[in-house]
């Protein structure tokens, strides 16, 4: 007897991530994983830390004149991000 309408192994681990609601927290993972990616090595050398909590990045980098300027480029780089991840989980970038 032949099913129809069978799930793939993916669509059913992300029916449970979705019900379980995981999908959230998984791609804040993903953000913080793109980070070095989105902004590049030389961004990158000066992020001490980066966390994401509810759609809210806090990157604490190791210069205050690296923060200045990215304080400024913040819409950007939420774009970028968002655009790597393929929907918008970051809403917002606190740096420090």
């Amino acid at each position: 007897m032949k099913r129809r309408n069978a799930l793939t192994i993916g669509e059913i681990v992300q029916n449970y991530l979705r019900e379980e609601q995981l999908d959230t927290q998984l791609d804040e993972y993903r953000a913080c994983s793109l980070w070095p990616q989105v902004v590049g090595d030389a961004i990158n050398r000066y992020t001490v830390s980066r966390t994401v909590n509810n759609g809210v990045m806090r990157v604490r980098l190791s210069s205050a004149a690296l923060r200045a300027e990215l304080l400024m480029l913040r819409s950007t780089i939420v774009a970028r991000l968002n655009e790597a991840l393929g929907r918008e989980v970051i809403k917002e970038i606190i740096f420090s």
